[in-house]
């Protein structure tokens, strides 16, 4: 043994000799070309073995990062039946969950529910809660606190503004895990009422909902719960911290920390984002958007399902009887120019009451974009020619209109009332100095939110409203539509009337086959489209400035601001790469 080691160290050193002779014997070239050769081998080598790693494992989202989120206003109702401001619907969005929720695709799909049934007759929905369904404070989510938070949703007021309706639907508890809802007639929208957040009974039973210390401190069953709430001297929420909750059903969150800090404008906010307070930002002006992409930021644009557009009210403005003034009035706005000047290109022209996100194809959408701008005014001016229209001595037209059951000397003038937002006084400006080349004395009345609300939409006090229509779903042309919603708190701000219509709607709401549903609103567009009760302009887009190096699903189809964190339980920061055998795909 001892000579056999001898041999193998004589044979070791002999070889180790050799090579030091042959090395020693290198020229400074062969030396260059020696490490040139041990370079591109080394490098070879790792770049193979690189390779092989990637093909045994895959990238998965790692655990951990913050976010924090600038967003404009402070919280005061983070609850989904009563949020109102940005703020609270956003906390809301993140804090709470339904019984079923928007996928990325915007198309439902289960969250709190663990499945549900229809009944042949499409006027029952039964929904069976997952086992283990808890809320943030470990207790576990029941039937009893899905029919709580039903009937405090149909005793609210804020049902309409979010998008759904609990009118006519009675929810019944068969056990602790199963619900059954019941419809007055067939309406498979319903099933958007069940993206509406679960809330506690236990901690909300017994004072008013609006007293509820729990509009500030939320407990819900969502992807993140509060971990700290910072409050300035005046005690107004200034920051919510929020941390995973592990016990969410569709998974914990990857994101270790999601700050959300409130702003008063949107000053603020661009300072914040531009000082590095905050890492992302929304619902900004374009002007804003396009300085930080060219700053490197990631923006975002999601064209919304809203329809922005003058509705014209005939009781308090005679002249809109005639059809050829609307007609006139549609081809003299230029959409075109709005969407770009207004909107700063993050926006669609459109031509009808329904949105692009729920007409795919385009099979609805009425075009007069065949024509230039110059063609469509000479139109317009021929139109109101026709119906009598002449030039007065002030250069704008007037004509005898029969009103009180005499002929009167009418101007074509009217008042527009609209919102004070940057976007909504540029198109009303726009539309004022279009109109006027067509002889259209117009007057812009601009006012705050609850102004507008309040002295104009409310009491239906204006002529012409320049307004936008959330439609969440095909079913909701009913509220804005139907002559049934003509007073307050209806939403049918063109004081529309027409039973065709109504009975298309009627029949729409209530159709379960697909193709008929979409047969009958596309008569209702025509009935619409004959009848000029509005002139439809725009679809805005929402903008979204992120941070560098978020990843996970946005979703594509958001129909309000707050679905962008639909599903923020997804989104990470960083990878790491396990062995495939490790991680089976699901």
């Amino acid at each position: 043994m001892k000579n056999l080691i001898s041999r193998i160290r004589g044979i070791w050193l002999r070889k180790k000799r050799r090579a030091v002779s042959v090395f020693s014997s290198f020229s400074k070239k062969e030396w260059g070309l020696f490490f040139l050769l041990f370079l591109l081998f080394a490098s070879s080598a790792v770049y193979l073995l690189n390779k092989l790693n990637e093909s045994l494992t895959v990238a998965v989202p790692r655990e951990g990062g913050t976010i924090i989120e600038g967003v404009i206003g402070y919280p005061r109702f983070v609850n989904p039946i009563l949020a109102f401001s940005e703020a609270d619907k956003d906390l809301s969005a993140l804090v709470y969950s339904g019984l079923l929720r928007k996928g990325p695709d915007g198309q439902l799909t289960l969250d709190l529910a663990e499945k549900y049934e229809m009944s042949a007759d499409g006027l029952a929905y039964t929904f069976t809660l997952k086992k283990g369904a808890k809320f943030q404070d470990g207790e576990p989510v029941t039937a009893e606190d899905v029919l709580f938070s039903v009937r405090e949703a149909k005793e609210s007021i804020s049902q309409v503004q979010n998008g759904i309706s609990w009118n006519g639907v009675s929810a019944e508890k068969v056990d602790d895990r199963t619900v059954k809802f019941t419809l007055g007639k067939p309406d498979v929208s319903f099933l958007e009422n069940a993206t509406l957040g679960i809330l506690p009974k236990k901690l909300w039973n017994g004072l008013p909902m609006e007293l509820n210390k729990h509009n500030i401190d939320p407990v819900g069953s969502g992807p993140f719960k509060v971990k700290k709430i910072v409050k300035n001297s005046d005690g107004i929420a200034t920051s919510y911290e929020l941390s995973p909750f592990k016990s969410f059903v569709l998974g914990a969150p990857y994101i270790s920390h999601l700050i959300l800090r409130f702003y008063s404008n949107q000053n603020d906010l661009l300072s914040a984002l531009a000082g590095g307070e905050v890492d992302q930002i929304s619902g900004i002006s374009p002007a804003s958007a396009e300085m930080f992409s060219d700053q490197g930021y990631r923006v975002y644009s999601y064209l919304l399902p809203r329809v922005f557009g003058l509705f014209f009210n005939q009781s308090e403005n005679p002249i809109f009887v005639d059809k050829n003034v609307i007609a006139a009035i549609n081809l003299a706005v230029d959409k075109n120019r709005i969407v770009k000047e207004a909107l700063g290109g993050y926006g669609a022209v459109i031509n009808g009451p329904i949105p692009e996100s729920l007409d795919p194809e385009g099979e609805r959408v009425v075009s007069s974009d065949s024509l230039s701008y110059a063609e469509k005014l000479k139109k317009a001016q021929d139109l109101l020619s026709a119906s009598g229209w002449k030039r007065g001595t002030d250069g704008f037209l007037e004509k005898n209109l029969k009103i009180g059951g005499k002929k009167t000397l009418t101007p074509l003038s009217f008042s527009i009332s609209t919102g004070n937002s940057e976007d909504l006084t540029k198109t009303a400006s726009i539309i004022k100095e279009n109109l006027e080349k067509i002889g259209a004395r117009t007057k812009v009345d601009a006012y705050n939110l609850g102004d507008l609300s309040q002295r104009a939409i409310k009491p239906r006090k204006y002529d012409v409203l320049l307004f936008g229509e959330t439609i969440n779903q095909l079913s909701d042309l009913f509220a804005f539509w139907h002559s049934s919603q003509r007073k307050d708190p209806g939403l049918n701000v063109a004081m529309y009337t027409n039973a065709k219509a109504d009975k298309l709607l009627e029949e729409a709401v209530s159709a379960l086959d697909p193709k008929i549903k979409k047969e009958k609103y596309s008569r209702f567009e025509d009935e619409i489209m004959k009848d000029m009760p509005a002139v439809f302009i725009y679809s805005p887009s929402f903008i979204y400035v992120v941070k560098k190096g978020l990843k996970g699903p946005l979703g594509k189809n958001l129909v309000f601001p707050e679905d962008r964190f639909l599903y923020s339980y997804l989104w990470y920061t960083d990878t790491d790469r396990v062995w495939k055998i490790f991680y089976p795909k699901n």
